[in-house]
């Protein structure tokens, strides 16, 4: 099935989701007989990818690691305060084999899904894990030549360099020509079984930041490019995208990712900073970027921002270009995101109106990010630099310009001028009909407000 340019992916926690659908329908619910009207609510009108965090056969020895942490004991007993120990089912990204758990339906039941995902036109995003496997993955044994060691030729644990080791998981040698031809066989055989592949924290297996990490000799050929080539001569149409941090987006989408995390922004949103500024990237770059609020790493957003400050900045995310992610139970304004070790999170009561708002942008967005995407700049005159609030774009086609979303993200009023003459449009978020032919064209929003045009 062929991928939009502009993707919209909904995140699903694959456990947390079929627990809760296996006690509403008072049976184990695995991906293979999910209920009709359950994959209806996870791909509401504007999503064209459901991906599935999470379904990979997890680590015994991983879990009783897990289990033995103190600090993560105590993250999962603050997250879900009545914890049973079944609760607890260890990491999915401490992977012992790519093979869907059997709890979830195993490989037959994954294919299922796939099915009725496509059925609805709906393609299906699966997890890559390049940097680490679990401490009983068959590697350990069968391929040693595959890890990093110490001096005492021991296993490393895995790593990033800016925190302590991971103590579930073994660090996987990225330099190893060895093993660089089985990543390249193992991400080819999770292609042959979803549309995208999520890779998780792709960045630290490039030359330079694992060179850094572990001090190594890097070889001439960067990890990426080697294993992704590959790929491509089976997969052409399988779109890869990378869990990126540390300003290492531009070089993984030269490597050969489709799309990478856009973390600036959502720190610049969630934290303040020169949103304006990151627009101003070169228009292919911000193509090549996934825009969100959160995921299974990131706090809730409605913990983060306010109501009307969370509604503002998913106007943004949604209607800017490249892939756009958004993470279930987002729409329905939760606050508790679990440890990815749970099966199960705590009842909430969800804000149905909220929710309704959500589904309407998704489908709104899907008529806006049309055409050619433009950074607009919002100017002001000299008593009056409230236009600094104000983030603003278009979209055109051929004919001119079709739609201008213009947000003012910020806790005060803000007025502004746009170099643009739309003549008369309509307000698609409340309906409102303007007509306004003169250039520049003014605009007002109270604080977090946003217009989102269309132009007759």
């Amino acid at each position: 099935m062929s991928w939009p340019e502009q993707p919209v992916i909904y995140e699903l926690n694959t456990a947390v989701w079929l627990g809760e659908l296996s006690r509403a329908a008072g049976r184990p619910v695995t991906l293979g007989d999910v209920p009709a009207a359950a994959w209806r609510e996870v791909t509401p009108t504007g999503v064209d990818a459901v991906w599935l965090m999470g379904v990979w056969e997890r680590s015994p020895r991983g879990l009783a690691m897990a289990g033995a942490d103190p600090v993560l004991r105590a993250s999962f007993q603050e997250a879900l305060p009545d914890l049973r120990t079944e609760d607890v089912l260890g990491s999915p990204y401490c992977v012992r084999r790519y093979v869907v758990a059997e709890e979830f339906g195993g490989d037959d039941g994954l294919a299922r899904a796939r099915a009725e995902l496509a059925a609805r036109g709906v393609r299906l995003v699966l997890d890559f894990v390049p940097n680490h496997v679990a401490p009983d993955h068959p590697w350990v044994t069968a391929h040693p030549e595959f890890f990093v060691r110490d001096e005492h030729g021991d296993i490393e644990l895995g790593r990033d360099p800016f925190f302590p080791a991971w103590p579930d998981v073994l660090q996987l040698d990225a330099f190893s020509p060895a093993f660089r031809a089985a990543a390249a066989e193992t991400l080819a055989s999770v292609a042959a079984r979803c549309d995208g592949i999520r890779c998780d924290m792709a960045m630290l297996v490039t030359n330079d930041v694992f060179a850094r990490t572990w001090h190594r000799t890097p070889p001439e050929e960067e990890f990426w490019p080697e294993v992704i080539g590959a790929l491509r001569e089976d997969h052409p149409r399988t779109v890869l995208i990378a869990e990126a941090y540390w300003d290492t987006e531009w070089a993984l989408q030269q490597q050969g990712f489709d799309f990478c995390y856009d973390k600036r922004l959502y720190d610049r949103l969630v934290g303040g900073g020169d949103v304006r500024g990151h627009l101003r990237a070169e228009p292919g770059y911000q193509a090549g970027l996934l825009r969100f609020l959160e995921n299974q790493d990131e706090p809730r957003i409605a913990g983060e921002l306010s109501r009307d400050a969370a509604k503002a900045a998913a106007v943004v995310v949604a209607t800017l270009p490249g892939a756009t992610l958004w993470h279930e139970g987002q729409f329905e304004g939760r606050r508790v995101r679990p440890p990815v070790f749970l099966s199960r999170r705590p009842d909430e009561q969800p804000d149905l109106g909220l929710a309704a708002w959500y589904h309407e942008l998704l489908a709104l967005a899907g008529e806006v990010r049309r055409g050619e995407w433009r950074p607009v700049e919002a100017g002001g005159w000299p008593d009056n630099q409230s236009c600094r609030r104000l983030l603003a774009w278009s979209w055109a086609s051929a004919g001119g310009i079709r739609h201008v979303v213009v947000v003012n993200f910020s806790d005060q009023p803000a007025q502004g001028l746009l170099p643009l003459e739309l003549g008369r449009c309509t307000d698609l978020l409340d309906g409102t009909v303007y007509e306004q032919d003169l250039k520049p064209l003014y605009v007002a929003l109270e604080p977090w407000g946003c217009h989102l045009f269309a132009v007759a």
